[in-house]
Formats: C-alpha cells, sequence, structure tokens
C-alpha cells in the first residue's frame, strides 16, 4: 500500500476540476469515493450533553480556509478523547467533530522503473482516481466544540491545544460559554 502524501498537497480550497463530454458523461463522474477514516463525531457523555448539564465550552475555530482530510479530523478525535478521559473524566465531557468528509480527494499516480513507458499515459485521460476523502472549511468556521463541567477550563484549553497540532490549518480557542 502506497504511503499517504503530505497534507500541503490537499490543503488548499479549490474546486475540482471536473472532465466534461458530450458524447460519454459517464467520463465526468467520481466512481467509487474511498471509505473515510472517521465515524465518530460525537463523543462523550450525551445524555448529559441533552439535559444542558454542561456549563463550560471551548470551540477550535479555523483562521484561514482549507481541506482537512479525512484521517487528520480521526487524529484530533483520538487525541482528544484520550486526553480528555484521564484530565477531565470519562463523564464530565461532550465533544463534537463539526466538518464532514464530502470532498474526494483524486490522485494520478504516474508510474517510474523499468518499462513505465509501455503503460504509462502521462497526462493524457488524467482524472485521477480517489485516494481519500476530505472536508472544506472556511475561515471562522468552528471545528471542533468540548462542553464540560465548571473548573476544568485549563485541562480543556491544554486538550484543545493538542487536537490543535493535528489540523492543516492555523486555528483559535475560544470559549463559547
Amino acid at each position: 500500500m502506497a504511503t499517504l502524501r503530505p497534507a500541503r498537497c490537499y490543503r488548499t480550497v479549490e474546486r475540482p476540476w471536473t472532465r466534461q463530454s458530450r458524447r460519454k458523461p459517464r467520463k465526468g463522474y467520481v466512481k467509487g469515493a474511498p471509505v473515510r477514516k472517521i465515524h465518530r463525531f460525537n463523543n462523550g457523555n450525551r445524555i448529559a450533553q441533552e439535559n444542558k448539564t454542561f456549563p463550560v465550552a471551548f470551540s477550535i475555530i479555523a483562521k484561514k480556509p482549507a481541506q482537512i482530510r479525512s484521517n487528520a479530523l480521526e487524529a484530533c478525535r483520538v487525541a482528544t478523547m484520550r486526553q480528555l478521559g484521564k484530565d477531565v473524566g470519562e463523564e464530565n465531557f461532550f465533544f463534537k467533530i463539526f466538518p464532514f468528509p464530502h470532498h474526494v480527494l483524486r490522485e494520478n499516480p504516474l508510474a517510474s522503473g523499468a518499462g513505465a513507458d509501455r503503460f504509462q499515459t502521462g497526462m493524457r485521460k488524467s482524472f485521477g482516481k480517489p485516494i481519500g476523502t476530505a472536508a472544506q472549511v472556511k475561515a471562522g468556521q468552528t471545528l471542533v466544540t468540548v462542553w464540560s463541567i465548571k473548573g476544568k477550563d485549563k485541562e480543556i484549553k491544554n486538550v484543545l491545544r493538542i487536537a490543535k497540532a493535528k489540523l492543516p490549518t492555523p486555528c483559535v480557542i475560544k470559549q463559547i460559554v
């Protein structure tokens, strides 16, 4: 299996090029979007959140527009869950990830090595194969929010600082409640 390309290859938000064909319209669709890496967007004590028992809330907000791959969102979720469980307690928080990875990322892999010239077409028909999914985020959009009990402000800010490092865009932490 090939390794992941760096996040800088997919960070900028731009409308994907889609080939248009009048004779064969089927060629303009991305076939078979890959499975996203993140599946859980709501974590923690959901019942307490529904009853509005958490008075404190902090959010991570994006400073610049970016594309965040699903594996970066999953890394952010895992790190946040692990640290919140240790610092705040398993039942004392609720945590939500807002962006959903709808955008399909494509790559046109170029072959290298002996005999590559015999089966490679170069940039002809370079629509690309789906390699992952990403969430397109605007500047000022909320990425992650953590609700918790009173007296844990310092711990929550530290956890969100760790989570912020997993995301490919500059972010800021703000208290919303």
